[in-house]
Protein backbone atom coordinates (compact mmCIF):
# COMPACT_ATOMS: atom_id res chain seq x y z
CA UNK A 1 0.00 0.00 0.00
CA UNK A 2 1.78 3.49 -0.57
CA UNK A 3 1.77 6.24 1.90
CA UNK A 4 -1.01 7.74 3.24
CA UNK A 5 -1.31 11.92 4.19
CA UNK A 6 -3.26 12.68 6.55
CA UNK A 7 -3.62 16.73 7.68
CA UNK A 8 -4.69 17.42 11.06
CA UNK A 9 -6.34 20.83 11.37
CA UNK A 10 -7.37 23.12 15.01
CA UNK A 11 -10.60 24.71 13.69
CA UNK A 12 -11.82 27.72 15.42
CA UNK A 13 -15.33 26.88 14.37
CA UNK A 14 -15.63 23.15 16.60
CA UNK A 15 -18.74 21.39 15.48
CA UNK A 16 -18.60 22.69 12.05
CA UNK A 17 -15.83 22.51 9.90
CA UNK A 18 -14.43 21.58 6.19
CA UNK A 19 -11.23 19.54 7.13
CA UNK A 20 -10.82 16.38 9.62
CA UNK A 21 -9.67 16.99 13.14
CA UNK A 22 -8.72 14.89 15.73
CA UNK A 23 -11.61 14.00 16.92
CA UNK A 24 -12.57 12.39 13.19
CA UNK A 25 -9.22 9.99 13.19
CA UNK A 26 -9.65 9.45 17.21
CA UNK A 27 -10.38 5.72 17.49
CA UNK A 28 -14.32 6.45 18.50
CA UNK A 29 -15.21 8.13 15.63
CA UNK A 30 -13.43 5.85 13.16
CA UNK A 31 -15.41 2.60 14.93
CA UNK A 32 -18.32 4.78 13.72
CA UNK A 33 -17.42 4.57 10.13
CA UNK A 34 -19.69 1.67 8.33
CA UNK A 35 -17.11 -0.76 6.29
CA UNK A 36 -19.66 -2.44 4.20
CA UNK A 37 -22.42 -0.95 2.35
CA UNK A 38 -25.11 -3.12 4.49
CA UNK A 39 -24.35 -0.56 7.01
CA UNK A 40 -24.39 2.31 5.56
CA UNK A 41 -27.17 4.63 5.75
CA UNK A 42 -28.93 7.11 3.43
CA UNK A 43 -27.44 8.46 -0.22
CA UNK A 44 -29.60 5.42 -1.88
CA UNK A 45 -28.72 6.01 -5.18
CA UNK A 46 -25.48 6.47 -5.10
CA UNK A 47 -24.86 3.52 -3.12
CA UNK A 48 -27.14 1.19 -5.69
CA UNK A 49 -24.81 2.52 -8.19
CA UNK A 50 -21.51 2.12 -6.51
CA UNK A 51 -22.78 -1.93 -5.44
CA UNK A 52 -23.89 -2.50 -9.14
CA UNK A 53 -20.57 -0.74 -10.54
CA UNK A 54 -18.32 -3.01 -8.09
CA UNK A 55 -20.53 -6.07 -8.64
CA UNK A 56 -20.29 -5.65 -12.66
CA UNK A 57 -16.56 -5.04 -11.84
CA UNK A 58 -15.56 -8.31 -9.87
CA UNK A 59 -17.96 -9.93 -12.41
CA UNK A 60 -15.51 -9.33 -15.71
CA UNK A 61 -12.76 -9.44 -12.92
CA UNK A 62 -11.77 -6.10 -13.90
CA UNK A 63 -10.97 -2.38 -11.38
CA UNK A 64 -13.54 0.18 -11.52
CA UNK A 65 -13.94 2.90 -13.27
CA UNK A 66 -12.56 6.38 -11.86
CA UNK A 67 -15.21 8.01 -8.92
CA UNK A 68 -15.88 11.34 -8.63
CA UNK A 69 -17.76 11.89 -5.17
CA UNK A 70 -19.44 15.14 -4.94
CA UNK A 71 -20.76 17.29 -1.98
CA UNK A 72 -20.76 19.68 1.47
CA UNK A 73 -18.25 18.64 4.06
CA UNK A 74 -19.19 15.78 6.35
CA UNK A 75 -21.42 13.38 4.33
CA UNK A 76 -19.53 10.49 3.84
CA UNK A 77 -17.44 10.73 0.74
CA UNK A 78 -14.27 9.40 2.66
CA UNK A 79 -16.70 6.56 4.84
CA UNK A 80 -17.46 5.63 0.92
CA UNK A 81 -14.08 5.30 -0.69
CA UNK A 82 -13.33 2.97 2.95
CA UNK A 83 -16.52 1.24 1.75
CA UNK A 84 -15.17 0.39 -1.70
CA UNK A 85 -12.27 -0.17 -0.70
CA UNK A 86 -13.23 -3.15 1.69
CA UNK A 87 -15.90 -4.25 -0.72
CA UNK A 88 -13.39 -4.61 -3.81
CA UNK A 89 -10.98 -6.22 -1.46
CA UNK A 90 -8.53 -4.06 -2.56
CA UNK A 91 -5.50 -1.28 -0.53
CA UNK A 92 -6.38 2.24 -0.10
CA UNK A 93 -4.32 5.39 0.00
CA UNK A 94 -5.35 8.55 1.00
CA UNK A 95 -4.29 12.15 0.02
CA UNK A 96 -5.65 15.39 -0.46
CA UNK A 97 -5.22 17.65 -3.26
CA UNK A 98 -3.41 19.66 -1.37
CA UNK A 99 -0.78 18.16 0.21
CA UNK A 100 0.39 17.16 -3.46
CA UNK A 101 2.45 20.02 -4.16
CA UNK A 102 4.87 18.55 -6.93
CA UNK A 103 4.69 16.10 -9.81
CA UNK A 104 7.00 13.62 -7.62
CA UNK A 105 4.56 13.28 -4.50
CA UNK A 106 1.74 12.31 -6.62
CA UNK A 107 4.35 10.16 -9.19
CA UNK A 108 5.55 8.55 -5.81
CA UNK A 109 1.68 7.14 -4.85
CA UNK A 110 0.81 6.45 -8.13
CA UNK A 111 4.20 3.68 -8.35
CA UNK A 112 3.71 1.81 -5.75
CA UNK A 113 0.15 1.26 -6.04
CA UNK A 114 -1.02 -2.48 -6.99
CA UNK A 115 -3.23 -3.81 -9.46
CA UNK A 116 -6.82 -2.31 -8.60
CA UNK A 117 -5.91 -0.43 -5.78
CA UNK A 118 -7.19 2.51 -4.99
CA UNK A 119 -6.06 6.14 -4.35
CA UNK A 120 -8.63 8.73 -2.45
CA UNK A 121 -7.60 12.46 -3.43
CA UNK A 122 -9.73 14.82 -0.97
CA UNK A 123 -9.78 17.88 -1.94
CA UNK A 124 -9.38 17.12 -5.45
CA UNK A 125 -9.88 20.69 -6.71
CA UNK A 126 -7.08 21.99 -5.04
CA UNK A 127 -4.51 19.66 -6.57
CA UNK A 128 -1.72 22.18 -8.79
CA UNK A 129 -2.15 22.35 -12.18
CA UNK A 130 1.03 20.87 -12.76
CA UNK A 131 0.69 17.75 -11.08
CA UNK A 132 -2.69 17.90 -12.25
CA UNK A 133 -1.54 17.54 -15.75
CA UNK A 134 0.59 13.99 -14.08
CA UNK A 135 -3.00 12.22 -13.87
CA UNK A 136 -4.20 12.67 -17.04
CA UNK A 137 -2.31 9.93 -18.54
CA UNK A 138 -2.97 7.87 -14.98
CA UNK A 139 -6.20 8.05 -15.69
CA UNK A 140 -6.72 6.93 -18.81
CA UNK A 141 -3.31 5.05 -20.19
CA UNK A 142 -2.20 3.97 -16.73
CA UNK A 143 1.09 5.42 -17.57
CA UNK A 144 3.37 8.41 -16.71
CA UNK A 145 5.54 10.48 -18.99
CA UNK A 146 9.21 11.29 -17.89
CA UNK A 147 11.10 13.79 -19.58
CA UNK A 148 15.20 13.25 -19.22
CA UNK A 149 17.68 16.23 -19.71
CA UNK A 150 16.71 19.28 -21.82
CA UNK A 151 17.17 20.90 -25.10
CA UNK A 152 18.05 18.80 -27.84
CA UNK A 153 19.61 15.84 -25.65
CA UNK A 154 15.74 16.17 -24.00
CA UNK A 155 14.05 12.50 -24.44
CA UNK A 156 10.87 10.99 -23.25
CA UNK A 157 9.90 7.80 -21.30
CA UNK A 158 6.99 6.29 -20.47
CA UNK A 159 6.44 4.20 -17.52
CA UNK A 160 3.82 1.83 -17.63
CA UNK A 161 1.61 1.56 -13.91
CA UNK A 162 -0.82 -1.22 -12.29
CA UNK A 163 -4.75 -0.55 -13.56
CA UNK A 164 -5.47 1.65 -10.15
CA UNK A 165 -9.21 3.31 -9.54
CA UNK A 166 -8.96 6.89 -8.66
CA UNK A 167 -11.67 8.26 -6.08
CA UNK A 168 -11.50 12.19 -6.15
CA UNK A 169 -13.78 14.13 -3.65
CA UNK A 170 -14.49 17.59 -3.88
CA UNK A 171 -16.77 20.70 -2.18
CA UNK A 172 -16.92 22.94 -5.52
CA UNK A 173 -16.85 20.50 -8.30
CA UNK A 174 -16.75 23.79 -10.15
CA UNK A 175 -13.29 24.24 -9.67
CA UNK A 176 -12.13 20.96 -11.83
CA UNK A 177 -10.91 21.47 -14.97
CA UNK A 178 -12.89 20.04 -17.62
CA UNK A 179 -9.98 17.60 -18.41
CA UNK A 180 -9.47 16.24 -15.16
CA UNK A 181 -13.47 16.37 -14.33
CA UNK A 182 -14.21 14.42 -17.94
CA UNK A 183 -11.56 11.31 -17.00
CA UNK A 184 -14.39 10.21 -14.36
CA UNK A 185 -16.75 7.63 -15.54
CA UNK A 186 -19.32 7.53 -12.43
CA UNK A 187 -19.74 10.82 -10.75
CA UNK A 188 -22.53 11.04 -7.58
CA UNK A 189 -23.59 13.72 -5.53
CA UNK A 190 -23.99 13.31 -1.93
CA UNK A 191 -26.96 15.09 -0.38
CA UNK A 192 -27.62 16.05 2.94
CA UNK A 193 -29.22 13.25 5.02
CA UNK A 194 -33.26 13.51 6.42
CA UNK A 195 -33.47 13.83 10.30
CA UNK A 196 -35.21 10.41 10.21
CA UNK A 197 -31.72 8.57 8.93
CA UNK A 198 -29.95 10.79 10.99
CA UNK A 199 -32.02 9.45 13.84
CA UNK A 200 -30.68 5.76 12.86
CA UNK A 201 -26.78 7.22 12.90
CA UNK A 202 -27.55 8.57 15.93
CA UNK A 203 -28.77 5.54 17.56
CA UNK A 204 -26.09 3.48 16.16
CA UNK A 205 -23.37 5.41 17.27
CA UNK A 206 -24.59 5.75 20.73
CA UNK A 207 -24.29 2.27 20.72
CA UNK A 208 -21.06 2.08 19.28
CA UNK A 209 -19.77 3.97 22.11
CA UNK A 210 -21.91 2.70 25.15
CA UNK A 211 -24.00 5.65 25.26
CA UNK A 212 -28.00 4.85 26.27
CA UNK A 213 -30.09 7.79 24.63
CA UNK A 214 -33.75 8.02 24.54
CA UNK A 215 -36.06 8.13 21.53
CA UNK A 216 -36.75 12.01 21.82
CA UNK A 217 -33.35 12.85 22.31
CA UNK A 218 -32.18 11.12 19.57
CA UNK A 219 -34.90 13.28 17.38
CA UNK A 220 -33.78 16.80 18.91
CA UNK A 221 -30.09 15.97 17.89
CA UNK A 222 -30.53 14.36 14.73
CA UNK A 223 -32.73 17.89 13.98
CA UNK A 224 -29.95 20.22 15.13
CA UNK A 225 -27.31 17.99 13.01
CA UNK A 226 -27.55 20.35 9.62
CA UNK A 227 -28.60 17.18 7.92
CA UNK A 228 -24.72 15.67 8.07
CA UNK A 229 -23.59 12.58 9.93
CA UNK A 230 -20.46 13.65 10.83
CA UNK A 231 -21.93 16.73 13.00
CA UNK A 232 -24.57 14.42 14.36
CA UNK A 233 -21.28 12.20 16.02
CA UNK A 234 -19.49 15.32 16.88
CA UNK A 235 -22.42 16.52 18.84
CA UNK A 236 -23.37 13.05 20.07
CA UNK A 237 -19.84 13.16 21.93
CA UNK A 238 -20.40 16.48 23.23
CA UNK A 239 -23.95 15.50 24.83
CA UNK A 240 -22.53 12.24 26.15
CA UNK A 241 -19.83 14.65 27.84
CA UNK A 242 -22.40 16.49 29.47
CA UNK A 243 -24.78 13.92 30.28
CA UNK A 244 -21.93 12.14 32.00
CA UNK A 245 -21.80 14.48 34.24
CA UNK A 246 -25.45 15.95 34.93
CA UNK A 247 -27.71 13.21 34.44
CA UNK A 248 -25.76 9.72 35.35
CA UNK A 249 -24.77 9.50 31.82
CA UNK A 250 -28.09 9.16 29.84
CA UNK A 251 -29.11 11.04 26.80
CA UNK A 252 -32.62 12.63 26.81
CA UNK A 253 -34.43 15.41 25.30
CA UNK A 254 -33.28 17.79 28.19
CA UNK A 255 -29.58 16.92 28.78
CA UNK A 256 -29.32 17.25 24.47
CA UNK A 257 -30.79 20.63 24.69
CA UNK A 258 -28.97 21.64 27.56
CA UNK A 259 -25.53 20.88 26.26
CA UNK A 260 -26.04 22.20 22.38
CA UNK A 261 -27.57 24.91 24.10
CA UNK A 262 -23.74 25.66 25.69
CA UNK A 263 -22.30 24.87 22.10
CA UNK A 264 -24.38 27.64 20.41
CA UNK A 265 -25.97 25.23 18.19
CA UNK A 266 -30.02 26.72 17.98
CA UNK A 267 -32.95 24.25 17.17
CA UNK A 268 -32.48 24.89 13.52
CA UNK A 269 -28.79 23.27 13.57
CA UNK A 270 -27.18 26.61 13.40
CA UNK A 271 -24.17 27.65 15.02
CA UNK A 272 -22.68 31.45 15.94
CA UNK A 273 -20.60 31.78 12.66
CA UNK A 274 -24.12 30.92 10.95
CA UNK A 275 -26.19 33.57 12.99
CA UNK A 276 -23.57 36.00 12.74
CA UNK A 277 -23.56 35.42 8.69
CA UNK A 278 -27.08 36.06 8.39
CA UNK A 279 -26.68 39.21 10.93
CA UNK A 280 -24.25 40.46 8.86
CA UNK A 281 -26.48 40.52 5.85
CA UNK A 282 -29.49 41.90 7.17
CA UNK A 283 -27.77 44.46 9.89
CA UNK A 284 -24.73 46.15 7.16
CA UNK A 285 -26.72 45.38 3.78
CA UNK A 286 -30.81 45.83 4.79
CA UNK A 287 -31.13 42.07 3.90
CA UNK A 288 -29.04 42.25 0.48
CA UNK A 289 -27.90 41.28 -2.56
CA UNK A 290 -24.63 41.41 -1.41
CA UNK A 291 -21.10 40.03 -2.55
CA UNK A 292 -19.75 36.59 -0.88
CA UNK A 293 -16.29 38.86 -0.48
CA UNK A 294 -17.76 41.40 1.66
CA UNK A 295 -19.87 39.45 3.87
CA UNK A 296 -16.32 37.42 4.49
CA UNK A 297 -14.63 40.84 5.02
CA UNK A 298 -17.15 41.93 7.39
CA UNK A 299 -16.92 38.64 9.44
CA UNK A 300 -13.18 38.63 9.20
CA UNK A 301 -13.32 35.01 8.07
CA UNK A 302 -11.85 33.26 4.77
CA UNK A 303 -14.42 33.27 1.45
CA UNK A 304 -14.15 29.65 1.28
CA UNK A 305 -15.29 28.69 4.78
CA UNK A 306 -18.85 30.52 4.36
CA UNK A 307 -18.69 28.80 0.80
CA UNK A 308 -17.97 25.44 1.56
CA UNK A 309 -19.30 25.12 5.26
CA UNK A 310 -21.70 28.06 6.12
CA UNK A 311 -23.62 28.33 2.82
CA UNK A 312 -24.96 24.95 1.78
CA UNK A 313 -27.10 24.24 4.60
CA UNK A 314 -28.54 27.71 4.94
CA UNK A 315 -28.96 27.38 1.02
CA UNK A 316 -30.77 24.01 1.82
CA UNK A 317 -33.54 25.08 4.35
CA UNK A 318 -34.31 28.40 2.29
CA UNK A 319 -32.37 31.23 4.94
CA UNK A 320 -29.96 32.28 2.30
CA UNK A 321 -31.00 33.05 -1.62
CA UNK A 322 -28.09 33.23 -4.25
CA UNK A 323 -28.79 35.50 -7.03
CA UNK A 324 -26.57 36.82 -9.89
CA UNK A 325 -26.51 40.27 -7.64
CA UNK A 326 -25.07 38.12 -4.75
CA UNK A 327 -26.26 36.57 -1.56
CA UNK A 328 -29.94 37.63 0.28
CA UNK A 329 -31.66 36.67 3.05
CA UNK A 330 -35.30 35.33 2.95
CA UNK A 331 -38.28 36.48 4.79
CA UNK A 332 -37.79 33.17 7.36
CA UNK A 333 -34.30 34.31 8.28
CA UNK A 334 -36.09 37.50 9.44
CA UNK A 335 -38.27 35.36 11.59
CA UNK A 336 -35.79 32.95 12.92
CA UNK A 337 -33.18 35.60 14.04
CA UNK A 338 -36.50 37.81 14.91
CA UNK A 339 -35.44 40.94 13.47
CA UNK A 340 -37.76 42.41 11.08
CA UNK A 341 -36.70 44.73 7.85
Amino acid sequence: MGDSIISYSSDKKGIVTSKSTVDDLSPDIISLRPDKFKDYIGQKDTVETLKIAIQAAKMRNEPLEHILLHGPPGLGKTTVSHIIANEMEKNLTVTSGPTLEKGGDLIGILTNLGEGDILFIDEIHRIPKIVEEFLYPAMEDYAIDFVFDKGIHARSHRYRLKQFVLIGATTRVGLLSSPLRDRFGIFRTLDFYTPEELIVIVKRSAAILNTIITDDGAKELAERSRGTPRIANRLLKRVRDYSLVKSHGKVTLESVKAALSLEGIDHLGLTTLDRNYLKTIIDFYKGGPVGIEAIAATLQEETDTLVDVVEPFLLKIGLVLRTSSGRKTSEKAFNHLKLYP
